[in-house]
């Protein structure tokens, strides 16, 4: 024998050629119609548990309330799996997985026994295994169930808990379900380690390099990015409506000094005190009091019966808050109490958005004018002008007028406080950054300020 030559390899090939004629032979008839049904099996089960998948994280707060109700053994499997979404998801992507590994490899086996591959059928083999098959599973076992499941997420997962919540259970799935979420906890905890974070004095600092006066549309957007960045910094203190500005209704009016009421300040919810402001007993629904209103029992109809309760905030509760509680409770007003328990005034959920987008205008605002402008750095306020829009106005910080200790919320009272007296006319006070004139006064209060921007921070 000489050694140079290669072992043969003919003998190693008939051998599983030979084994592999076996193993086609073996099919049958009998054995494809079985192998066509345990395909038909798999294939159902990898819709099901696809369907799973969409079902589970598509249920509406609705759906999940109607399961929290639901006392039927289906509602308490589907409940404890929605308490470990992660292990929900792990467990259906591994037993998809299996699933599917599973079709693949049948189908295979099924194609070389009713196919089996020559020299001139390659591309054709090719054609079905990859792109046919594919196609299929993809078809059958993700696409449609997962768009039936969607829309049918409450029934499809009341279908399909029990099973998941065994197969959470059964192992290998068990195990494997363990380490892939211990290694994507892992992983989570490691990409955690890499965020940037960013304050959002830094955030102010970014959109005010960015901003580009001189477009009106980018001026905007601004300015929506700058009400977001400070939203959760903002005291309820700073946007409420004060005391002195809110329409409301002693408990003991008439209705039609109640009717007069609501055709003149135009608002749909209208506070009710009784004996005075401080003593708030419940909101009026305009809504609720018109079903009531006939001409035959105007004179009869029993108003205070349908105030409800009030919703009480503190004055230094942040609005971001403040708005979330507004979404749990279903509230679109609240009153705003002092440290000592009286009423400061009321705030609304339109207070609220406006200071992200804006003023918001609908048809029942009058449009008021709040203050001149005499030049590029004069002004002239009404006293009762709130702190809040003389920095819009003026485009200034709280620091630049000096009020960072200060309680007033208007700015006659911030004089007021300031100085311990109600200035005369032509008296005027200098803090920070702006120079306020008194135009406009009497023995009870300051009707007109004008305010001054100086060049260069000034010390009283």
């Amino acid at each position: 024998m000489d050694i140079s030559e290669p072992p043969s390899l003919t003998p190693l090939a008939s051998i599983l050629l030979d084994d592999s004629g076996a193993i086609m032979a073996g099919f049958g008839t009998f054995g494809i119609s079985i192998s066509f049904v345990v395909l038909g099996l798999l294939l159902l089960s990898s819709a099901l548990i696809s369907g799973s998948e969409a079902a589970f994280f598509s249920l509406s707060p609705t759906d999940k309330e109607n399961l929290k109700n639901d006392e039927s053994k289906g509602a308490e499997y589907v409940r404890q799996m929605l308490k470990r979404p992660k292990d929900l998801l792990a467990t259906i992507l591994i037993a998809n997985n299996f699933v599917n590994v599973g079709i693949v490899i049948l189908s295979s086996a099924i194609l070389a026994s009713a196919y089996p591959p020559t020299d001139t059928n390659t591309t054709i083999r090719f054609i079905i295994e990859v792109v046919l098959i594919t196609l299929v599973l993809l078809l059958l076992g993700e696409v449609i169930p997962k768009i039936y499941a969607t829309k049918n997420a409450l029934r499809f997962s009341m279908l399909m808990g029990r099973s998941l919540y065994f197969l959470d259970r059964l192992p290998p799935i068990s195990w494997i379900r363990m380490s892939l979420v211990k290694s994507s906890a892992l992983i989570q905890r490691r990409a955690k380690k890499g965020k940037v974070s960013v304050s959002s004095d830094e955030l102010e600092q970014a959109l005010a390099l960015t901003r580009d006066d001189e477009d009106p549309e980018e001026e905007e957007k601004h300015k929506i990015l700058e009400g977001i960045v400070k939203f959760g910094a903002t005291d309820v203190r700073q946007i409420m409506k004060s005391r002195m500005d809110v329409h409301a209704i002693e408990a003991g009016s008439t209705f039609e000094e109640v009717m007069e009421t609501i055709l003149d300040c135009g608002h749909s919810r209208i506070p009710v005190y009784r004996e005075n402001f401080d003593q708030i007993i419940g909101v009026l629904f305009v809504k609720d009091l018109l079903p009531t209103i006939t001409k035959d029992n105007e004179n009869s109809v029993d108003w205070l019966s349908l105030v409800r309760k009030p919703f009480y905030v503190p004055e230094n509760k942040k609005i971001d808050d403040l708005l979330k509680e507004f979404q749990d409770k279903r509230f679109h007003i609240a009153m705003v109490v002092d440290e000592y328990g009286g009423t400061s005034g009321i705030v609304t959920l339109e207070d609220i958005l406006e200071e992200i987008v804006g003023d918001i205008t609908d048809e029942f605002d009058e449009d008021e004018l709040v203050y001149t402008k005499i030049d590029q750095d004069t002004y002239l306020f009404e006293g009762k002008t709130s702190l809040v829009d003389v920095y819009k106005v003026l485009d200034i910080e709280e620091k630049d007028l000096g009020v960072e200790n200060s309680m007033a919320d208007s700015l006659s009272g911030f004089i007021v406080e300031k100085e311990g007296r109600i200035l005369m006319n032509n008296e005027f006070i200098i803090t920070g950054r702006i120079k306020l004139v008194v135009e406009s006064s009497d023995k009870k209060r300051i009707k007109m300020i004008k305010a001054i921007r100086l060049t260069e921070i000034t010390e009283e």
